[in-house]
């Protein structure tokens, strides 16, 4: 008698539903509590870090961290959408005034939310010029130019000014007192610092109402800390890592970002300006904007825009006066 062969269908698995850290596979009591303390306190940035990076912080294993990121992917949903969906969420897009028509113009009407807008040039360009009075603008409503919000400055070259802020506030007729309280300064003292500076800035992102977070200068510490030839490899990991929190930061509370960077002159350029900016491809890549401002005669400097995913490249001229940026 043939033996007769029966195949049973397998059960279909239950989806399991993912709410918070624990539900997730390889995620106990303990794990959750390290990755909270890392600032991995919800399922979206479980599914945007990697593996190696989450059993780095939570010690679970490689292959467990794969499997506990699939399932917060999962439960989010992530995926293609179409354009026009994008489109409508940006239209919650802000931009605040540099203060110069011609400036704004040239980057499409202000620095933009959930970019991030970088200068860079020599010294005494007006790169920190810029970064004070977006902060002191961006506090303004948004029928003025502003987004009625807070900002969070990061001072890596000890160039933060209080008196400036005043100064730019008085011109603005805005109250001094309450302008100066609306920024919260914190000084990197080196570049892990200022990774730990940006990696916890949710919470202070989160209870204040911050629409700006500055960092001035970007990569003065990345330069000092990382030496030679031999170290370049991991600056350039650790900044490429950096600048991706920052972009997280302005894509999850919709705010804007600026940075300031540092420049050298690159001697294998015999002819044209030798100017290049610090952090290489890592940071041409990841800044959304990219402006390079140089000084003219007087309070004139010169403005290129040398990257954008929209606007054309081109230059525009302000000037830098002691009641702020002006055309």
């Amino acid at each position: 008698m043939a033996k007769k062969a029966v195949e049973e269908e397998a059960p279909e698995k239950k989806k399991q539903v993912v709410k918070d850290l624990e539900d997730l596979p390889g995620v106990g009591e303990v794990s959750a509590e390290k990755l909270r303390k890392a600032g991995y306190d919800d399922l979206q940035k479980i599914a945007a870090s990697s593996p190696h990076e989450l059993d780095e912080i939570a010690e679970i294993g490689v292959e467990t961290a794969k499997r506990t990121i699939a399932a917060a992917r999962d439960s989010l949903e992530m995926g293609y959408e179409t354009a026009d969906k994008i489109l409508e969420r940006r239209k919650s897009i802000g931009r605040i005034t540099t203060g110069s028509k011609e400036l704004d113009a040239l980057i499409g009407g202000g620095v933009e939310t959930m970019s991030i807008t970088e200068c860079y040039g020599k010294f005494s360009s007006s790169k920190t010029q810029i970064g004070f009075q977006l902060s002191v603008n961006v506090q303004k409503p948004p029928a003025e130019g502003g987004l009625g919000g807070n900002v969070l400055f990061i001072d890596t070259e000890s160039t933060f000014r209080p008196e400036r802020i005043m100064q730019l506030a008085e011109a603005q007729g805005m109250d001094v007192e309450q302008t100066l309280k609306n920024i919260y300064v914190a000084k990197a003292i080196n570049s892990d610092h200022q990774m730990v500076l940006v990696d916890k800035a949710e919470e202070v992102v989160k209870a204040n109402n911050i629409r700006l977070v500055v960092v001035d200068s970007m990569t003065a510490h990345f330069r000092a800390d990382y030496i030679g030839r031999g170290a370049l490899g991991d600056r350039q990991q650790k900044l490429n890592k950096h600048v991706h929190a920052l972009q997280k930061l302005a894509d999850k509370f919709n705010l804007a970002v600026y940075i300031t960077n540092q420049v050298m002159d690159n001697p294998g350029i015999m002819f044209g300006d030798p100017t290049t900016p610090i952090g290489g491809h890592v940071l041409a890549h990841a800044a959304t904007y990219r402006i390079y401002l140089r000084k003219g005669k007087e309070e004139k400097r010169i403005a290129r825009l040398v990257d954008s995913p929209n606007m054309p490249e081109g230059e525009c001229v302000f000037k830098v006066t002691a009641k702020g940026i002006v055309d």
